[in-house]
């Protein structure tokens, strides 16, 4: 049964709140696929509910079932800039804690450490090498500073 409501988003398109199934490929400027559900099931997401970055929310936003777009995303739009700050030194002992021992840590390997604030969250880092007696880990989102592009096409939406 339809009501007005699921009229008007049909004929206002994705709003903040929608719940929208679709496929989706994300892909790096030099054209590697990061995410791609083309050849697999859609994703069904509510936009607004921080399951998509907020940028790759925003070029939903207005469509409708049925659409297909491609966006080109800049460097600093995708999932924002890269800031050096979130390059940090990390104590073995605290690293000792958090990383699984039984498995040496190489290069780009993903540790979780809780959040600084103590409110119980977690942050990942990537491992970027030994500085010293420390290890460099860069908290930087991994598409951060990178330019994208974004396919969509839009099976429906609620």
């Amino acid at each position: 049964m339809s009501t007005n409501s699921d009229a008007n988003q049909a004929r206002e398109g994705i709003q903040e709140g929608s719940h929208v199934t679709l496929h989706f490929r994300l892909s790096l400027a030099d054209g590697q696929v990061v995410l791609n559900t083309f050849d697999d099931k859609p994703a069904t997401i509510q936009v607004g509910g921080g399951q998509f970055a907020a940028a790759l929310e925003r070029c939903l936003i207005a469509l409708r079932e049925g659409d297909e777009r491609t966006y080109r995303l800049g460097p600093d739009d995708g999932f924002g800039p890269r800031h050096p700050d979130l390059v940090q030194k990390v104590s073995k002992s605290l690293l000792d804690r958090y990383a699984d021992a039984s498995d040496p840590i190489e290069p780009g390997d993903v540790v979780e450490f809780p959040t600084p604030d103590g409110s119980g969250g977690r942050v990942a880092g990537v491992f970027k090498g030994w500085d010293g007696g420390s290890a460099l880990f860069d908290f930087n989102h991994p598409l951060a500073g990178q330019p994208l592009q974004l396919d969509v096409r839009i099976i429906g939406l609620l």
